[in-house]
Order: C-alpha cells, then structure tokens, then sequence
C-alpha cells in the first residue's frame, strides 16, 4: 500500500512562496550582490514552526536570489542585540568593502527597549545607516514591525513601534528604499507567530516575511505579484 505523501504547514500557507513560484517572480532580478546589515531581526532569527524550513527570512532571500543567479554573494552582517549605533559602529565598514547592490537596513528594534527613548537621536542614527548605506549605490529595503511585536515591560509599547515604524517610513521615503511593510500584516493574529521570547518572528513568520520581501523585489521589477 502506498503511503500518501501530505503537504507541509509551508506548502499550505496561504501567505507563503514555494521556491520555484518565488524564483520565478524575480527571474530577471539585476542584484548579484545581497547584503543585510541590523540586530537579530534583520538577520532573521526564530523559534523552529512544525512543517517550516527552519530558516531565517534574509537566507530565505537569498537562496531566491541564488536559484536566479548562481553566483550570488551575500553577506548578512547582522548582529544578536545590535542597537542602529552599534550596527553603524561595527558593521559599516565590512557592508561597504562588500559593494552590495540589494542592501537591507535595520529599523531601530533594539533602539526602542529602553526606559526613555529618544526618538529624535534615534532617527539621526537611523539616518547615519540610510546615509552609509545610499552611499554603496545599492537598492535599499527595510521592514515595519507588526503589531504582534509586543515587549509587555512597556506599557506605551505599541506607541514605540508606531513611532519608529515612522520613522522607517519616512526615512524610507527620502532614500527610495523599498518598506516590507508588517504593521497590519495578517499575519499578526497567528497564534504560532512569535518565538518563545515574544520579540522574534518563529520561522512560520520568517517565511512569510521572506515571501513579502520578493513579493515587493517583483513589485520593484514592475512585476504583477500575487497578494
């Protein structure tokens, strides 16, 4: 008797990519050179998701990018607990001597978990990153947080991440990077979305926001992308 082979959680996921649908949407992508730059979320670190490649969103998109063009570099310098500064102090110069042309930048996630934020020194940093980062010639992307972002040590929490989510937002603008935008997502309501810490998206999110990531590359190319 044959043994049915099921589809997983991801092949199922309504909000999810296979493989081969993503490579074909970005088949004519002109990056060869992918760099990531941040703190732990831009490196796409999670929980495992029963039925989900245990894998980060940034490696997810680059083995898109590989399956496009083989001879992809990538280098994701991303750093567990990196504020922006710390990202801009360590980081900077290994980014730079990498020449990326599809550079993603972080959005200030460990900049926020503090007693008193101060905002506006946290967009002249984050402007700083925009800044050294324009400066390689690269396509520039970053990403909102959802609304599932939730650290309940802080009672205006959701204040906090609207607030730098503007923040991205608008210096987004101002440098013509491309803004994954999570805030309403609706993936925000799943139950099995964070990791076990509340803060990181487990790799069912990872892959989600993986998709969303090529999904606005496509868009980018003048691509009609699914929803």
């Amino acid at each position: 008797m044959t043994t049915a082979i099921l589809p997983s959680a991801e092949e199922t996921d309504p909000y999810c990519l296979p493989p081969l649908d993503a490579a074909a949407l970005l088949f004519d992508a002109p990056w060869r050179r992918f760099g990531v730059l941040g703190d732990s979320l831009s490196a796409g670190m999670g929980d495992p998701t029963p039925g989900y490649a245990t894998i980060g969103w940034a490696d997810r998109v680059a083995d898109t990018l590989r399956r496009v063009h083989p001879d992809l570099a990538y280098l994701n310098t991303a750093e567990p607990g990196a504020t922006t500064a710390r990202a801009l102090e360590t980081q900077a110069a290994r980014i730079r001597a990498f020449a990326p042309d599809l550079l993603h930048v972080p959005s200030g996630a460990n900049d926020i978990v503090r007693r008193t934020p101060d905002f506006d020194d946290i967009e002249n940093t984050m402007r700083a990153v925009y800044q050294l980062a324009a400066g390689t010639g690269a396509q520039l992307m970053s990403f909102t947080y959802g609304q599932a972002y939730v650290v309940a040590t802080f009672p205006d929490w959701d204040e906090r991440v609207r607030t730098v989510n503007d923040i991205t937002r608008r210096l987004a603008a101002e440098y013509g990077a491309l803004v994954i935008d999570m805030w309403d997502h609706p993936i925000n309501h799943r139950a099995n979305l964070l990791s076990a810490d509340g803060i990181h998206f487990s790799v069912s999110g990872q892959a989600v926001l993986a998709a969303e990531v090529v999904k606005k590359l496509a868009h980018q190319l003048g691509k009609r992308v699914p929803e």
